[in-house]
């Protein structure tokens, strides 16, 4: 089954950008939805961005469009969101899911990697 795992946060400048990886350890990630989500201090988890099985098919949060993108590389297992023209607003902790379904509610995701931090300063 799908076991996700998150890399690439860390501390960037405002205006900067980052790269967050999705690997699956359990070499299945083409058959699933992945959808990155963020968690921001004392605010709820936020849908972020989701891409299909194939990559066909990306959506976006209105706060991010423009600025982030969502690829995926099956071959490799992986999983990428690229962030641009970072804000400060960015700054949360970071998830990818995995899902059978495409969806943007959280609790329609079935795995979860185990979070990557990012910082935006100001």
């Amino acid at each position: 089954q799908v076991q996700l795992v998150e890399s690439g946060g860390g501390l960037v400048q405002a205006g900067g950008s980052l790269r967050l990886s999705c690997a699956d350890s359990g070499r299945t990630i083409s058959t699933y939805v992945i959808g990155w989500f963020r968690q921001a201090l004392g605010k709820e988890r936020e849908f972020v961005a989701a891409i299909s099985w194939s990559g066909a098919t990306t959506d976006f949060a209105d706060s991010v469009k423009g600025r982030f993108t969502i690829s995926r590389d099956n071959a490799k297992q992986m999983v990428y969101l690229q962030m641009n023209s970072l804000k400060p607003e960015d700054t949360a902790v970071y998830y990818c899911a995995a899902s059978t379904g495409y969806y943007s509610a959280a609790n329609m995701y079935d795995y979860w990697g185990q979070g990557t931090q990012v910082t935006v300063s100001s």
